[in-house]
């Protein structure tokens, strides 16, 4: 991390005094997680208390852009002890501070201020993230680059979110619905989600993304099964995914099927993948991924051992990731909210 100026020079002392402290000092864009604001938090204090230990104080740094990126993270306060600077005084006031405490330690200053940036940087990333996935379905719904499909795509829509769901193909009634997952195997699906995330089906298709390996209905094969997608087939949709990687930069997938699940790790036999979480790079983007056996009637493998416990470890790692359990929290608000309204 870079700080402009750095907090231990003479030009930040000398800004400080004339009253220029540069309101926004930012991390680097890739600077990541809470081990990281701890180490700055004592590095930077240490520095200061080292150089400077008659002053007290406090200083707020107002952390990445990613932590706004997605509606979860807020931005963090570092808190750097000890610094009592006019400078900071005057900041504070303007800034709706309350007076100093008993102790001669400033507080932080008004939360109010966090909370108007926070939510101006967030409308504006959510805005530009939902505007890209609109143009990024609207083209995904025009794609006619594989001929010997049944089908056009099917979308569950630009839902801006943490989560993805990676199906594998089209059924013969999804065309017609224009939704993903919506016979036998997606009641199952669903079933799932309700049990051990809470959450039901209408929730997940309005709060998680859902993808697919191929997002044409492949007809059926001589057996009158549906068709496996053609290796070419699985190529010219997966600039789609990645796409959709790249603009909602989830922090989980969950594959749903042997099909999806080799797009992203080797699967030879599901026990192996099954009721594990992986960390999985895609498209520039890093990820948690969560397999999950298809739900489908055709297959009983998550109806019986080893299938049945593996399928409830997986859904149990799912229902604790951070990523669901943060939709769950921001829907229960949500009701909390319109019920009391």
């Amino acid at each position: 991390m870079k700080l402009v100026p750095s907090l231990n020079s003479r030009n930040f002392l000398n800004y400080a005094r004339l009253g220029q402290i540069h309101l926004d000092h930012r991390c680097h864009y890739d600077a990541g997680r809470i081990g990281d604001v701890e180490r700055l938090r004592s590095e930077m204090g240490g520095t200061i208390a080292r150089r400077y230990p008659h002053w007290a104080g406090a200083f707020g740094i107002l952390f990445s852009y990613r932590y706004l990126h997605h509606p979860e993270h807020y931005p963090e306060l570092a808190l750097v002890a000890p610094l009592d600077l006019p400078a900071l005084r005057n900041f504070q006031s303007s800034c709706g501070t309350s007076s100093a405490v008993a102790t001669g330690l400033w507080p932080v200053w008004s939360c109010t201020w966090f909370v108007r940036m926070r939510t101006a940087h967030r409308a504006v990333a959510t805005k530009t993230i939902q505007t890209q996935l609109d143009q990024h379905v609207s083209a995904l719904l025009k794609c006619r680059r594989c001929p010997r499909m049944k089908s056009t795509p099917v979308s569950g829509g630009p839902i801006v979110s943490d989560v993805m769901i990676v199906g594998q193909a089209p059924g013969p009634r999804e065309p017609v619905l224009q939704r993903p997952f919506a016979h036998t195997a997606g009641k199952t699906l669903f079933r799932w989600f309700e049990e051990f995330c809470g959450i039901n089906e209408a929730a997940v298709r309005s709060k998680i993304y859902f993808a697919a390996v191929c997002r044409c209905f492949p007809g059926k094969n001589s057996g009158g099964t549906d068709r496996v997608p053609a290796s070419d087939e699985i190529s010219n949709c997966s600039s789609w995914m990645d796409n959709e990687i790249r603009i909602l930069q989830p922090r989980l997938i969950i594959p749903v099927g042997r099909l999806a699940i080799v797009q992203f790790i080797d699967c030879a036999r599901l026990e192996k993948v099954i009721g594990r979480k992986f960390r999985v790079e895609r498209a520039g983007r890093c990820f948690d991924l969560i397999p999950l056996p298809h739900p489908s009637g055709a297959s009983p493998w998550h109806k019986i051992p080893p299938g049945r416990e593996l399928t409830k470890r997986a859904l149990k790692l799912i229902a604790r990731h951070s990523a669901i359990a943060a939709l769950c929290q921001r829907r229960r608000a949500s009701y909390t909210a319109a019920t009391a309204a």
